[in-house]
């Protein structure tokens, strides 16, 4: 939606998916809602792409942790450009193009956002990689890096290696000379081995013992998004020294156990596994923790323009399945829930219609 005038004043009226309650894809309702002013240290943000991942598909189930009650709306991350800033905001800000870790909120065509959440994207890149790279490129460098400390020569296993996430995890660790066993769908594998991926198929249930066969020593370390029961072969296949990271329960998504539980149950293996005198770390990563602290925002900042310097040189490519417009969110989320897709299903306002 385009903004209008009222009263000689600026007023913007944003396209927005909302999620009413446990529905089906076809259930998400499209609606136009009028903004606030931006208030001291806000901005409003002309929403240019946003996507769909992992958090969207569980929260339609009610069955992401810590989500919002029924009615919100959803999109965890978004790249657009500023266009209204509020007071005390810097003025240097105006038309800058931006990324924002929003959580929920980021599936509309204007979002009202915290100036000192912005994370800066460099002129001239697309709005759609770079949106790929929001929460799946922060997620995949903190893991890494922050988290596992992997070192060139070393050798990881990545879950869901062509997802959002994993895709970026394979592109990263390539790129740090790390070599890769991953995990996927077998229409995904000739793309993988393009990459120097070893690829292993995820609906092999002998996929832990493949691994085993491609490193007889163990792995240095585990990237998985699927907890549930394999959460424990992951964690067998480290060898000393490795790191089991966990960052998402997909398995759960199949069970009727309530998602706390899985939570809980999962936590309860990592912290059981750290306190075992074993030489092996197990941890579970969340994008978000620490989220509204300077720290936070300092090491999003920081690893985001990393980020983006890879993709300017061309070390990172990004992975889009598929855009479609914001209005068309029924068969975005069916082409991102049929585990088909080949990296991020992205979501495009459509700002020519008058409000």
């Amino acid at each position: 939606m385009q903004p209008i005038k009222e009263d000689n004043q600026t007023t913007f009226v944003s396209q927005e998916v909302e999620l009413p309650g446990v529905i089906e894809p076809s259930g998400f309702i499209v609606r136009n809602t009028p903004l606030n002013k931006p208030a001291a240290g806000q901005v409003i943000v002309r929403v240019e792409a946003s996507g769909i991942s992992f958090a969207e598909q569980a929260m339609r189930r009610d069955r992401y942790p810590g989500q919002p009650a029924f009615p919100f709306v959803p999109g965890y991350d978004l790249v657009g450009t500023v266009v209204a800033i509020g007071p005390d905001v810097d003025a240097s800000l105006m038309g800058k193009r931006v990324a924002a870790l929003t959580k929920t909120g980021g599936w509309a065509s204007y979002s009202l956002r915290a100036a000192n959440e912005l994370l800066l994207v460099p002129a001239g890149v697309d709005p759609a990689d770079a949106e790929t790279l929001v929460v799946n490129g922060l997620t995949a460098w903190q893991m890494l890096h922050r988290k596992a400390r992997i070192r060139a020569g070393q050798t990881i296993v990545v879950h869901g290696a062509n997802g959002g996430v994993g895709t970026t995890l394979v592109q990263l660790a390539r790129h740090a000379g790390v070599r890769v066993i991953g995990l996927a769908s077998r229409r995904h594998h000739a793309t993988l081995k393009e990459q120097g991926v070893e690829p292993i198929d995820y609906n092999d249930s002998n996929w832990a013992h493949q691994i085993r066969e491609l490193a007889p020593d163990g792995v240095d370390a585990v990237f998985d998004n699927v907890g549930g029961a394999g959460i424990t072969q992951s964690f067998r296949l480290l060898k000393q020294g490795g790191t089991l990271v966990s960052y998402a329960i997909a398995s759960a998504m199949l069970t009727q156990k309530s998602m706390l539980l899985n939570f809980i149950d999962l936590i309860a293996h990592l912290t059981w596994w750290n306190l075992m005198p074993n030489g092996r770390r197990a941890l579970f990563y969340d994008v978000m923790a620490g989220r509204g602290s300077q720290a936070f925002q300092s090491r999003a900042q920081d690893d985001y323009a990393q980020i983006m310097s890879l993709l300017a040189s061309g070390v990172l490519s990004p992975r889009i399945a598929a855009r479609f417009p914001l209005d068309h969110i029924r068969q975005a989320m069916e082409l991102a829930e049929s585990r088909t897709a080949y990296g991020k299903v992205i979501l495009i306002p459509n700002h020519s219609q008058n409000a």
